[in-house]
C-alpha cells in the first residue's frame, strides 16, 4: 500500500484537482476536512460524516493530549479505532490551541510551557512531544509544531516567530523520522508562516523546502485579518510552495473563502464553521447562508436548500428545523450540521468537476452570483 502519493489530474489557472493516496484511503482534492476536535465531529456520528462525502477528518493534538490523553488513546487501539473512523485523519500540532486557549504560557526555544484550560495542570509541548502525541494517536497526516502569532504583530516579531517555527519544523522532522513504524505509514506536513509579508512567507517556504515534507500548510491566516488581506497573501503564498505537493490552508473557512482560495492554488481546508454554525442555527446554501432562528421560517415548508440531496433536506422542512433550533433541541444541531457538512462536500465536488472541465472561473462567478444574491 502507498504511504503517501499526490497526483494532480488537472489544472485550470492556478486551481488544481488531484488525489492523495494513503494506506487508509484516497482523498480527492480540493478537499474539506470536518473538524473532530475531541475525537468527534460535534453532533455527528462518524457514519454520517462519511455519508456527507468527507474522506478525511481533523483531530486536535492539544485537546486529545489533555483529555482523554494520548497514551490512553494508544492503549485503546489508536484514534481510528477509538472513534470508529477508518479513513485518514490529520492531526494538528497543538501549537495554535496553546497560543489561543492558555492564558498562562511561556514560549522558549524548547517549546511552550502552559496551563491546561480544563484544570490548570501544567504541561510542556515541544516539537518532540507533539510528534510523540500524534504518533500515539496514530495520525495519518502529522503537522509540525509551530507558533502562530497574530497577523497584526510588528514585522520583526513575526519574523522572529517564523524563524523559530522553522527550527521547530526541523526538530519535528527529525522526531517524526525516528518514529519507527508510524513514520513508515504516515505523512508529515510543514507549515509556512510569515504573517501577511510576502518576503517572510518566501523565506519560510525556502526553509521548509530545504527540510522536505510530504505536504505544506499555509498557517497564520484566518486569524482576523479579513478576506481581502487573506486573498492578497494567497496571491503569492501557495506559489512559493512546491508544486508537486498538497497545499493546505489551515482553519479556512466560509464557502466563498474556499472558492477564492482554490482559485489561488490551495488543495486542502479545515474549519469548524459548518459544524459550529449548524449548532447555532446557520445553514449554508447555494443561495447564501440562512439564519434558521429567523421568524420568517416558522411556516416555511421548503427544505433548507432545494438543490441539496442530503438527508436533512430530503426529509425535513425549514419550519421544523426552525422549531428545533428555537426550542434548543439536540436534533436541530444534528440536522443542521449534517446539512452544512454535506453542502461543503458538494461545494468541493463542484469545484473538482469545474477544474477538470476547465471552467473554474465561470463556476466561481456563478457561485458568487447565487451566494450573494443582493
Amino acid at each position: 500500500m502507498t504511504r503517501f502519493d499526490f497526483t494532480i489530474h488537472a489544472t485550470d489557472g492556478r486551481a488544481r484537482t488531484g488525489t492523495i493516496a494513503m494506506q487508509r484511503g484516497q482523498i480527492r482534492t480540493p478537499a474539506f476536512m470536518p473538524v473532530g476536535t475531541a475525537a468527534t465531529v460535534k453532533a455527528m456520528k462518524p457514519e454520517a460524516v462519511l455519508a456527507s462525502g468527507a474522506e478525511i477528518i481533523l483531530g486536535n493534538t492539544y485537546h486529545l493530549m489533555l483529555r482523554p490523553g494520548a497514551e490512553r488513546v494508544a492503549r485503546l487501539g489508536g484514534l481510528h479505532r477509538f472513534m470508529n473512523w477508518d479513513r485518514p485523519i490529520l492531526t494538528d500540532s497543538g501549537g495554535y490551541q496553546v497560543m489561543s486557549l492558555s492564558d498562562l504560557r511561556k514560549i522558549t526555544e524548547e517549546g511552550v510551557a502552559f496551563a491546561s484550560h480544563l484544570d490548570g495542570s501544567r504541561h510542556m509541548l515541544s516539537p518532540e512531544r507533539s510528534m510523540e502525541i500524534q504518533r500515539l494517536l496514530g495520525s495519518d497526516i502529522v503537522m509540525v509544531f509551530d507558533e502562530c502569532p497574530r497577523a497584526d504583530q510588528p514585522r520583526d516579531v513575526i519574523a522572529k516567530s517564523m524563524a523559530m517555527s522553522m527550527r521547530w519544523a526541523k526538530r519535528s522532522r527529525d522526531a517524526f523520522d525516528a518514529g519507527g513504524d508510524h513514520a513508515a505509514s504516515a505523512a508529515l506536513f510543514g507549515i509556512q508562516q510569515g504573517g501577511l509579508d510576502e518576503g517572510l512567507r518566501a523565506e519560510s517556504a525556502g526553509a521548509l523546502r530545504d527540510i522536505g515534507f510530504d505536504g505544506y500548510a499555509i498557517g497564520g491566516l484566518a486569524v482576523g485579518e479579513g478576506q481581502e488581506a487573506m486573498f492578497a497573501c494567497l496571491d503569492h503564498a501557495p506559489g512559493q510552495l512546491p508544486e508537486n505537493a498538497p497545499r493546505y490552508l489551515m482553519g479556512v473557512g466560509k464557502p466563498d473563502d474556499l472558492v477564492g482560495a482554490v482559485m489561488r492554488g490551495v488543495d486542502m481546508f479545515d474549519c469548524v464553521l459548518p459544524s459550529r454554525s449548524g449548532r447555532n442555527g446557520q445553514a449554508f446554501t447555494w443561495a447564501g447562508p440562512l439564519n434558521l432562528r429567523n421568524a420568517r421560517f416558522a411556516e416555511d415548508q421548503a427544505p433548507l436548500d432545494e438543490k441539496c440531496p442530503c438527508p436533512t433536506c430530503a426529509s425535513y422542512s425549514r419550519a421544523y428545523v426552525h422549531h428545533l433550533v428555537k426550542a434548543g433541541e439536540i436534533l436541530g444541531a444534528m440536522l443542521m450540521t449534517e446539512h452544512n457538512l454535506s453542502f461543503y462536500q458538494q461545494l468541493m465536488q463542484a469545484m473538482r468537476s469545474a477544474i477538470g472541465e476547465g471552467r473554474m472561473a465561470a463556476f466561481a462567478s456563478e457561485f458568487r452570483r447565487g451566494y450573494f444574491p443582493d
